[in-house]
């Protein structure tokens, strides 16, 4: 998966995210654990039941059309703050997995003055519609799945009504069916059943018609009634690593009306209050910097009267530096919030932040403070990414030498998953699955999974380049060996890291070029079966060329019969092209001096693409997220990239032809355009300072919309890679027109990224920071662990109000997965605050 610069499907794939749905449900009834008065669990007005300290929300959130079940959808239980519970909703299996039908949302009716809920959703493909109630009562909710026409015959046994449990929420705890005892299992261990297809699925753990989970536990007590169909307790872990505990009633066949009905009650603590976050960067300060922590409070505390600066003695006591009453800021999502300024604190040291009982870890104030915050970025995670080559940290091997059967020719008319597609042609000289020689080097890893993605590869080499023009950090830690497809951490090897990076990805965007004489989509695993392969990349396929005149399973030492290659997608788009085009052209100027036949060979095809697009009408393939960025945008970065290397005037007035289509998505290319402004007239210098102007504005805007002054996107994908890239802009305007934008952006986007941020204070970069992500979404995410460096998406704004990202389970890809292209923008970002600490 991938997380783009310009905001798009994912903004973990390409681009900022679009909004993702939402909708459906099935019959269940929610009781408060105390007798309360019925209106004290109500339906509110954003459409969700709510009670002192539980929310359920009803289809506020829906599957993502693109990737399916994501764990964020339907029917939602939130207990003290914890989403414990997702996807009520009718399902066609016990444990389904991501890429299993998920019904459609047809409609969603709120009825406040009723206190209902009506969802009707749909299954087309199986000519099945259904309408889930949920219905407020003095108890509580009920949830309903209705039918206006009989169950289809052959959905019998199979559709139920379905809710998951977060296995994380309830490890170490118990469960009664039916009054008999169960422990939640730690690991999956169900006793399995072989299907008549050769799969396997789990037996269930427990049935009954009256569940209780976590009885020993107020924070998680949640107990599930059934008036009809016994409900069974299934562990989708034996199918699927990211599976969750799924409690299913099958639907009652031969009936219309009530066909599966629940009662769910869950316990509702009035006393309980969450405990505040103050929110600050767990890296630290630099002496001169402003220093803004934001206390996040439940919105029923009263705003206590001062917070504290503790400065941290070496026999252990802590001396009171600053003390000081916070200051209102309003409401935001769910939570109310202060900011506290302690800016006048500069005398270097180990400080925690101190409001009511709530402390936080120490943090340093030192001058050099960021100086290292980029090494593990570079020294670890962008090396762990590296695709065909091995990768050894110590006594560890990361991954061997993986893909080197790379890479067969897509079949043509085909709708991949992972948004990928291949058009009505190959655009290429090779049949479908014909091998195309020459793609089995460089490239990363584009995320949590082991996609080669184009639109990936050049926006890294593009920021890498940058970072190297910009800042040129000589930092040397890791041993790249090309010619052994080999990589080392933690051994030097005599060149700058970053260059070997730009050389890496470099080679995989020339190979395409050279193989197949255009950028190409991407090189993608041929089934769902290899997609969703955890573990060491080089043992995902065999690594030997398929060859179709050998039998499955036989090999002549070169090549098999084993059909597992990847797959090159290999439509021809313009936006692509222009995108690998000018990361070429960068790569050319960076790799001079280093690898000089290279830096040739990138120029001249940089050159050519220019010529060729501009030869011929644009070719846009609309199928699957696979044409890049906006035309416009790619075509403008590529102008720009040229022009930087060329000097042809040509280019720059191609820069002045596309301003018209660049100015109304200057936010996107701020610092391209700013790139380009040495090498452009004074008029375009104008141009850009009065798109800035405007920008700016909008900057001034946004510390209304939230306490932390950044954007905060509510999308499907979590924000961190638009926040990073929101930073990165500022400096660049700032370097340019210092009179109209200031550092504080620069600032407040590092700081956000290092905690300074909702409903936690951790560092959304695993290794840096007191307390940073130690549980996310990598390849090694069954392991529960990290990879140094990574960045995460970061915080999932679940509608209408939730702000979630999980420390204790990895699989949610919104969240915690790592992508590639975040980590050389992060590096870039902490490089420009160093910069500006410097000039200071």
């Amino acid at each position: 998966m991938d997380f783009p610069s310009l905001l798009c499907a994912r903004l973990r794939r390409s681009s900022v995210a679009r909004s993702l749905l939402a909708a459906a449900l099935a019959g269940v009834c929610i009781q408060i654990s105390d007798a309360r008065a019925a209106n004290e669990f109500a339906l509110n007005a954003e459409g969700f039941f709510h009670r002192d300290n539980v929310d359920v929300l009803v289809f506020n959130n829906f599957y993502d059309g693109a990737f399916s079940d994501a764990k964020i959808s339907s029917i939602e239980l939130i207990q003290q703050d914890v989403r414990s519970a997702t996807n009520g909703d009718v399902r066609l299996g016990a444990t389904p997995g991501q890429w299993d039908p998920v019904p459609q949302l047809v409609s969603r009716k709120v009825d406040t003055a009723a206190q209902t809920v009506m969802t009707e959703l749909a299954y087309p493909a199986e000519n099945f519609r259904f309408k889930i109630e949920v219905a407020g009562q003095a108890e509580g909710v009920r949830i309903r799945v209705l039918l206006d026409e009989p169950l289809p015959e052959k959905l019998v046994g199979k559709a139920g009504l379905h809710l998951e449990f977060l296995p994380s929420a309830y490890f170490h705890r118990s469960y009664l069916a039916d009054g008999q005892g169960g422990i939640f299992p730690l690991h999956p261990s169900s006793d399995m059943t072989k299907l008549a297809d050769g799969s396997s699925a789990p037996k269930a753990l427990a049935q009954g018609h009256d569940f209780v989970f976590a009885p020993e536990d107020d924070a998680r007590r949640v107990s599930l009634r059934s008036t009809g169909g016994a409900i069974e307790l299934f562990d989708g872990r034996d199918t699927a690593q990211n599976g969750w505990f799924v409690v299913r009633t099958l639907l009652e066949p031969a009936k219309t009306g009530v066909v599966a009905e629940w009662f769910l009650n869950v316990s509702a603590d009035p006393a309980w209050r969450r405990a505040p976050v103050i929110g600050h960067s767990q890296v630290g300060y630099a002496p001169v910097q402003t220093k803004v922590a934001v206390i996040e409070l439940d919105k029923r505390d009263l705003l206590l009267g001062r917070a504290r600066v503790l400065r941290i003695n070496r026999d252990g006591t802590s001396t009171e530096t600053l003390a000081a009453a916070p200051q209102p800021w309003g409401a935001y999502l769910r939570y109310n919030y202060a900011t506290f300024d302690f800016s006048a604190v500069r005398e270097p040291g180990l400080y925690v932040l101190e409001y009511g009982a709530t402390r936080t870890k120490p943090f340093r104030i030192s001058a050099d403070v960021y100086a290292a915050a980029w090494h593990p970025t570079l020294d670890v995670y962008l090396p762990v990414a590296m695709d065909h080559m091995s990768v050894k940290e110590a006594y560890r091997v990361w991954h061997g030498h993986s893909h080197r059967d790379d890479a067969l020719q897509a079949p043509v008319n085909h709708e991949h998953f992972d948004l990928y597609a291949q058009g009505p042609t190959t655009d290429s000289k090779y049949q479908p699955f014909e091998h195309i020689p020459g793609l089995n080097v460089g490239g990363w890893l584009d995320a949590g999974d082991f996609d080669v993605r184009t639109q990936t590869q050049y926006a890294v080499v593009r920021r890498l380049v940058q970072t190297w023009e910009t800042f040129k950090p000589m930092r040397d830690e890791t041993t790249v060996d090309q010619a052994m497809h080999h990589v080392e951490i933690h051994r030097p090897d005599g060149i700058p890291d970053i260059l070997q990076q730009i050389e890496h990805g470099t080679l995989q965007l020339i190979a395409q070029h050279r193989s197949v004489g255009h950028a190409i989509c991407g090189i993608i695993e041929p089934d769902l079966g290899q997609y969703t392969h955890l573990g060491d990349a080089a043992s995902k396929t065999d690594n030997l060329i398929y060859n179709p005149k050998l039998k499955p399973g036989e090999s002549d030492g070169l090549t098999s019969g084993v059909k597992d290659d990847r797959w090159a997608m290999t439509t021809h788009t313009t936006p692509l092209n222009y995108g690998s085009a000018g990361a070429l052209a960068a790569a050319s100027r960076a790799l001079r001096g280093y690898r000089d036949e290279l830096a040739d060979e990138c120029l001249a095809t940089a050159k050519k693409v220019w010529e060729d697009e501009h030869s011929h009408p644009p070719a846009i393939f609309q199928h699957g997220n696979t044409t890049g960025g906006p035309l416009e945008i790619e075509e403008f970065g590529a102008a720009v990239e040229l022009l930087i290397a060329t000097k042809d005037p040509r280019y720059a007035k191609r820069i002045d032809e596309l301003w018209p289509a660049i100015e109304p998505r200057f936010g996107f290319v701020a610092a391209t355009a700013v790139d380009a402004i040495p090498y452009m007239n004074a008029a375009y210098r104008e141009k850009v300072r009065a798109a800035a102007a405007a920008n700016a504005k909008r900057l001034a805007d946004l510390a209304k919309d939230n306490p932390y002054g950044v954007p905060i996107w509510k999308g499907g994908w979590a924000g961190n890679g638009l926040i990073i890239e929101f930073a990165v802009a500022n400096y660049a305007l700032h370097r340019a027109f210092p009179d109209l934008i200031d550092t504080s952006g620069v600032y407040r986007g590092l700081n956000y990224i290092y905690g300074t941020h909702p409903a936690s204070d951790i560092s959304f970069v695993s290794a840096v920071g007191t307390v940073s992500k130690e549980i996310a979404y990598g390849s090694n995410r069954a392991d529960f662990s990290f990879i140094a460096g990574g960045i995460v998406p970061g915080l999932l704004i679940l509608k209408p109000d939730f702000p979630e990202n999980k420390e204790d389970w990895p699989f949610l890809w919104g969240e915690n997965e790592y992508v590639v292209n975040v980590g050389p923008s992060y590096i870039y970002l902490v490089h420009a605050v160093n910069q500006l600490l410097a000039e200071k």
